[in-house]
């Protein structure tokens, strides 16, 4: 059997640069190398070696975190190369990356998504008016980027400018959010067009953490995950219709996994992952493995996924 030549990239420049690698270390062990030819590409450092072998490349797995590699800039150089990659394409990835346009695109889907409003750097804001329209606690954000990288939550007005200035190291604009107290849980979908739901899976941050940051998302031990979530089958068919509504209103493909809260019994939409973690403490392979699929068939999967798009 001829083996399928994968170009595997992780790494790249953004500051999910080290998980990106860690996760491409856990793709790369999990492959099975009696299928596939596999030739590992740090965006950082090999973009002239991935242009000049694309020809001999049969696909590529994408294991990019953050901007330069969740956002549609690989994506689009892929595309340019011909070379089928495993996930979104340009604009369901930028799509998705950009937290404004996607709660604008929840919403219109028909997603509950909590209040916010969007701030640009320079511009003159009261913390009396936003306590009025989002209120406090809330949740500050960077627009673009994931991992919680730049994240906050903000207890009082007094602490605003400080969150504010953490959120604007990564971009022109920052999210802020009301902050939702209640159970967080995320959903994942695989497929192109069918898509199979998977299980939802509870994340319990372990007390010492406000909530699901950088540190409790990627440090063994920091939190728990429970899949299937311990919620109703009411409210567990609710949270996967809207992991694939999200995923379509995103105009997402092959796999995405949606983070959302349940506060009052209402489920709140937060944001996509179009490039979920690939980590022993990964929560999209955590609900493969429980509806059945090992992380070597989830990876199977993916690729065959891939190739069938671009056949299509």
């Amino acid at each position: 059997m001829t083996k399928l030549k994968v170009a595997l990239l992780a790494g790249g420049i953004s500051s999910e640069r080290d998980i990106s690698i860690k996760s491409g270390n856990q793709v790369y062990d999990a492959l099975d190398k009696a299928k596939y030819d596999i030739v590992r590409y740090d965006p950082a450092t090999d973009l002239g070696k991935l242009v000049a072998a694309a020809s001999r490349i049969d696909v590529a797995f994408i294991v990019l975190h953050g901007p330069y590699g969740e956002d549609g800039t690989v994506q689009g150089l892929l595309d340019l190369l011909h070379i089928p990659y495993q996930g979104s394409g340009v604009l369901g990835s930028a799509l998705a990356m950009d937290k404004w346009s996607s709660k604008r695109l929840y919403k219109e889907a028909g997603l509950p998504v909590p209040p916010f409003e969007v701030l640009v750097r320079g511009q003159a804001y009261d913390p009396e008016v936003l306590a009025g329209q989002v209120g406090f606690p809330l949740v500050v954000k960077p627009r673009y980027g994931g991992s919680s990288i730049g994240t906050s939550i903000v207890q009082t007005p007094q602490e605003l400018p400080e969150a504010l200035n953490r959120a604007f190291q990564y971009g022109t604009y920052v999210i802020l959010e009301t902050y939702l107290e209640g159970t967080e849980i995320t959903g994942g979908v695989l497929g192109n067009h069918n898509l199979q739901l998977l299980p939802i899976v509870e994340v319990i941050p372990e007390s010492g953490y406000a909530f699901f940051d950088y540190e409790a998302k990627y440090r063994e031990g920091a939190t728990r995950e429970i899949c299937p979530a311990r919620i109703s089958e009411t409210l567990s068919g609710r949270a996967q219709s809207y992991a694939a509504t999200a995923h379509r209103a995103l105009c997402c493909r092959g796999y995405s996994r949606t983070d959302m809260i349940i506060h009052d019994d209402i489920i709140y939409v937060l944001e996509t992952n179009t490039i979920p973690g690939m980590t022993p403490v990964s929560l999209f392979p955590l609900a493969a493995k429980t509806a059945g699929i090992s992380f070597s068939q989830l990876l199977d999967r993916l690729i065959e996924l891939a190739l069938k798009e671009k056949s299509a």
